[in-house]
């Protein structure tokens, strides 16, 4: 991989101070600089209008400002979803989504390049594990992507490529920043994870305000370690154990993914065990039917999605259903991987 070095929206405060004063700017510069970054999402040092262009061309030349470049898009700006590939300074490619329905518009976005959770349905999991992303990588897709959307980004969510729990620390900055420099609300921010116990609990304990969705699919721990390896090393019962911790600490609801596979987890009884099994949290229980990836698993026929669907209708939580966009472009939930174009 080429040699490469921090992009300015990968610099913490002091380093971003000190690279200002090294190319000849004024303190107060920095300010304006942000504003073009995080306001007006510029993509180069020359579109910041006030900036004196010596001072542009001195920090063009010292580092580049974004640590992201796109190098793909998937559907149109016409369409409800698009899929961008990016390449980061080191070459590697990620993925992230932008969706539009009615009132809000979302980004899906990458904390890793691959995964090493290895979950059975998941594409990205064909990818193995590559590299963490920095902060300023996991905050720039959100950037670029607010530049290339038609409307104003209302929700992100950590469910991209990778296990945000096993970056811990690089997502949190990173969804820190998204929250203060760029204006989103803590409960506009959700950060998925398959189930890394120790983070739960991390989670609760530092109260993070931003949501926390769990990746369940599974109603018992065998059927949920063959589709989920992690579970031999975080077992379902202490995954549920983490989850009561969270919600006594931080009195938040847990949404609970439940991705539904053909002859898995799609059965009426399934759908009462599950009711069983969550009846003593408060929760919320995001049913997505299975997307496909041309692996050993299949999606329910649609009757049996109904049926499934209908048994929930007693639970005493808020059920919900993802009707995945973007699974044509292979952007729906558990098909982004990094392909050949």
């Amino acid at each position: 991989m080429p040699e490469t070095k921090k992009s300015f929206i990968e610099l913490d405060p002091n380093e971003a101070k000190t690279l200002l004063a090294e190319v000849g700017g004024e303190p107060f510069r920095l300010a304006q600089i942000h504003n073009w970054i995080y306001k007006n999402h510029v993509a180069d040092w020359d579109e910041m209008e006030n900036i004196p262009k010596h001072l542009s061309q001195n920090l063009s030349e010292a580092l580049p400002l974004h640590p992201l470049e796109i190098i793909h898009i998937k559907g149109s700006k016409t369409e409800p979803t698009r899929k961008f590939l990016f390449k980061t300074q080191s070459g590697h490619n990620i993925e992230s989504v932008l969706m539009h329905d009615k009132d809000r518009t979302t980004v899906c976005i990458s904390s890793q390049v691959g995964c090493a959770v290895d979950c059975k349905f998941c594409a990205t999991a064909s990818m193995g594990f590559i590299k963490n992303l920095s902060a300023g990588e996991i905050v720039d897709q959100v950037l670029q992507l607010e530049r290339e959307s038609q409307k104003k980004i209302t929700n992100v969510v950590f469910m991209g490529m990778g296990e945000p729990f096993l970056n811990y620390n690089r997502v949190m900055e990173g969804a820190t920043r998204l929250n203060t420099a760029l204006g989103f609300g803590a409960r506009r921010i959700t950060i998925s994870t398959a189930g890394i116990v120790p983070k739960i609990r991390q989670m609760a304990d530092e109260n993070r305000q931003f949501k926390l969705a769990i990746s369940f699919n599974a109603i018992d721990e065998d059927r949920r370690k063959k589709i989920m390896p992690l579970t031999q090393i975080h077992s379902l019962k202490s995954l549920m154990e983490s989850a009561f911790y969270y919600y006594q600490k931080t009195k938040r609801f847990i949404t609970f993914e439940f991705v539904l596979l053909k002859g898995i987890n799609d059965s009426p009884s399934d759908g009462l065990k599950l009711i069983q099994y969550l009846s003593g949290l408060p929760c919320k229980v995001n049913v997505i039917p299975y997307n496909e990836i041309g692996g050993e698993f299949s999606r329910p026929d649609e009757q049996t999605i109904r049926e499934f669907l209908n048994t929930l209708k007693q639970a005493p939580f808020t059920v919900t259903v993802r009707w995945s966009k973007g699974t044509d472009i292979d952007a729906g939930c558990g098909q982004l991987a990094v392909k050949a174009i």
